[in-house]
């Protein structure tokens, strides 16, 4: 073969074709068919536990409607219509969902006290007590019962700072409840009684008392917690636009529990709705009631006033044209007393921007103008018809203003007594008898898709991603001839396993390893290295010796295993071979030969014996073996000697083929000293584990060492789909140059 030129090496520049091949990624997922389905099957299983396992979540709903204010009680329209405005319906769902309405249910049914046994979670529910039986009652909020406890809570209070903390519920030495935090205890005393520790900060107060043998935990949470613990399971949505029909759901996990506490929502709602809507009447009829005193008082003093002016001026009577001013003024006095009522309740509720309160301050400014033009007639009457005239108008005006707010506050009285609101309960809660969560099918399908997914995107991610060589082009395509593609041997692979159960058993570090070119010559592998041994023969005639080095980029590539067969098969064709074992550090080739390593390379290299001691004959005949010898200190520095050159050319005067068997180039240095006695040198890729790149640097530092790489030896190719598109995995590279 010959060397080969700038140009060739050039290509290793070249890049790979990262267009994406569907064949090998299809193949990627054929290989790893069982992770697939074992990843697959495992998350079935996990889905399938957690489905069968979790606590079943149900689902309670109710059916409410806001409908729109009616017109009230006949005769009562003005009132109802100053007495309130249509709210949105968006604004009766955030006043559904509102502290107001959820903290009276928290309160009313004291959903903030928790009370549970004082379990470790999943393993302490082994060892604890029955549950109640079956049909009796429990406890739904504030309170535990099982086989031997029931315990309920009326009233417990702590301070603000230990709201959310947890307490211990047990028995004392009498068997009266003990409170304890921190391992301390906070009060005690008869069951029966309301219990307080001694600064008056904590009091306890029990319904029933039956405790078993189980501590219990008890938490007063914040009221703003338990309101939010609730709102977050609760869902109101409007059925319809413009309905007012809400749907108002609750999950939870008792079914009675979520009933309960549904209906007491929507209780609480309709309860505030119909305050509310009272409490406007009320807020009237105080007003009302504050004005009615003062008119009263003026009206007898302005009857008193008039009777003492007519016995002072003996009955004077009143001409026609003055009771028609008379009349009209009052009225047009009560029409401004009426405005000024009416503009007290909207002052209430808008402020004078607002169209409503400007339409009564113009109306009001209207009959204030009207009022100033009777009072300029009434100043040009005599003067004895004027004082009449004004005395007369404010007992009418006061009677009639009296009479009309007396009505008005028995209108209020009335309303107020038949407020019903504008909200009503269609459907009370009701609870479906299947949870709603975990929807089995659907968390078992979904935990076998996550399943599929996640092994499929790991096979395929860990395919792109890795730079392993699959096919001897990759290394062409660096420049790097491939002189053979050696397949994984399952025979050998049996073998090692053999091997290292025997190595295992009898702690041995020097159990031998069999040789598969004499176990099974038959062996593609074998037959991989026969095709080398002919490439060989060619590429050697150019060479400067009769050595020929094997190394490779990173340890456990298989240099001994193509060591040791190829040895064992150039010794079966007539070559007188020795093989040696050069890597002093880690080397293991003697087991291949049932050598005990006593005598090897680095006893002849520091001197301590001579090459004949180190040459040992093998079951293969014409083949002998040099071992490693005794780990040295100093490795590098022993090849390095002359002594080295010396045995490499006593043994090519005596061998057809000196096989050197070296450690990883990319670890150490040693290959690259016993590179330069090399005539061939070879290097080692394995199938999978190295990459292009990597063996481009390793042929590139032993350039940099003047060691000339003829070729490389891609090892334990395995057959798998991803590269049976590409590549047929036995192929002979028996025609190089």
């Amino acid at each position: 073969m010959s060397n080969h030129p700038d140009t060739a090496r050039g290509r290793s520049a070249v890049s790979m074709d990262e267009d994406i091949d569907l064949h090998r990624l299809w193949g990627l997922l054929v290989d790893a068919r069982w992770l697939i389905l074992g990843t697959t099957v495992l998350a079935l299983l996990l889905g399938a536990a957690y489905a069968f396992l979790a606590t079943p979540i149900y689902k309670a709903d109710a059916l409410l409607q806001v409908e729109k204010k009616q017109s009230g009680l006949p005769g009562f329209e003005e009132l109802n219509e100053a007495l309130g405005q249509e709210s949105s319906t968006a604004a009766e769902i955030a006043i559904l969902t509102s502290r107001m309405v959820l903290g009276n249910v928290v309160e009313q049914l004291h959903t903030d006290i928790l009370v549970a046994p004082d379990r470790t979670p999943v393993l302490g529910a082994l060892g604890a007590p029955d549950p109640a039986p079956p049909g009796s009652p429990r406890p739904l909020f504030a309170g535990y019962r099982d086989s031997e406890t029931l315990v309920t809570v009326k009233r417990f209070t702590v301070p603000d700072n230990l709201r959310g903390a947890e307490f211990t519920l047990a028995a004392d030495d009498q068997g009266h409840p003990a409170l304890y935090y921190d391992d301390q205890q906070v009060l005690s005393g008869p069951a029966d009684q309301v219990l307080t520790s001694e600064d008056n900060t904590i009091a306890l107060e029990l319904g029933e008392w039956q405790y078993g043998s189980e501590p219990l935990t008890l938490i007063r949470q914040s009221r703003l917690a338990a309101v939010n613990n609730l709102r977050s399971r609760m869902e109101v949505e409007e059925k319809g636009k413009d309905t007012g029909i809400l749907n108002v759901t609750l999950t939870g996990s008792s079914q009675a529990r979520i009933q309960k506490e549904l209906n007491a929502v929507a209780d609480n709602y309709l309860l505030q709705n119909i305050n509310r809507q009272a409490a406007e009447a009320e807020k009237s009829l105080e007003f009302l009631d504050e004005q009615l005193p003062e008119l009263k008082a003026k009206l007898t003093d302005a009857e008193e006033k008039l009777n003492e002016y007519r016995l002072q001026s003996d009955s004077v009577d009143m001409q026609l044209e003055t009771e028609s001013l008379l009349g009209r003024l009052v009225s047009m006095e009560a029409k401004l007393n009426e405005l000024k009522i009416k503009e007290s309740e909207v002052s209430a509720k808008f402020t004078k921007e607002h169209p409503a309160y400007r339409t009564l301050l113009e109306q009001r400014r209207s009959l204030e103008q009207e009022k100033a033009q009777l009072n300029k007639q009434i100043g040009d009457l005599p003067e004895t018809q004027q004082k009449i005239l004004r005395l007369m108008r404010d007992v009418e005006l006061n009677q009639e203003i009296y009479v009309g707010l007396m009505n008005r506050a028995q209108e209020l009285r009335i309303m107020k007594a038949s407020t019903v609101g504008n909200v009503r309960i269609i459907d009370a809660a009701a609870v479906s008898p299947q949870p709603v969560k975990p929807k089995k099918n659907l968390v078992i399908a979904l935990a076998g898709v996550l399943g599929l997914m996640l092994s499929v995107g790991y096979v395929l991610g860990a395919g792109l991603l890795h730079r392993g060589i699959e096919t001897p082009d990759q290394l062409e395509e660096q420049g790097i001839p491939v002189y053979a593609a050696v397949p994984l041997s399952e025979n050998q692979q049996k073998l090692d396993r053999i091997v290292a159960m025997v190595r295992r058993r009898k702690r041995s570090k020097h159990e031998p390893i069999p040789l598969l070119a004499l176990n099974d010559p038959a062996d593609l592998a074998i037959e991989a290295l026969r095709s080398l041994r002919t490439s060989l023969h060619f590429a050697m005639m150019e060479a400067s010796n009769k050595v020929m080095m094997i190394s490779g980029p990173s340890p456990e590539v298989g240099k001994s295993f193509i060591s040791a067969n190829l040895a064992a098969v150039l010794a079966q064709v007539g070559q007188k071979v020795v093989v040696i074992d050069a890597d002093m550090r880690k080397g293991h080739l003697h087991r291949y030969f049932e050598n005990q390593n006593d005598v090897g390379l680095s006893d002849v290299l520091s001197g301590q014996a001579e090459y004949q001691q180190a040459i040992h004959e093998t079951k293969v005949e014409n083949l002998h073996f040099i071992p490693r010898g005794q780990i040295p200190p100093n490795p590098a520095e022993l090849l390095m000697h002359s002594r080295f050159k010396a045995l490499m050319e006593r043994l090519s005067a005596e061998y057809d083929l000196v096989l050197v068997d070296t450690p990883p180039i990319l670890a150490v240095t040693d290959a690259a000293i016993i590179g330069q006695q090399a005539g061939t040198s070879l290097i080692v890729a394995r199938y999978g584990m190295n990459s292009a790149k990597e063996v481009d640097v390793s042929v590139h530092r032993f350039e940099q060492n003047r060691v000339e790489i003829k070729g490389a030896i891609l090892n334990a190719i395995e057959r798998r789909a991803s590269n049976e598109y590409g590549y047929y995995a036995y192929h002979y590279d028996s025609d190089k140059p």
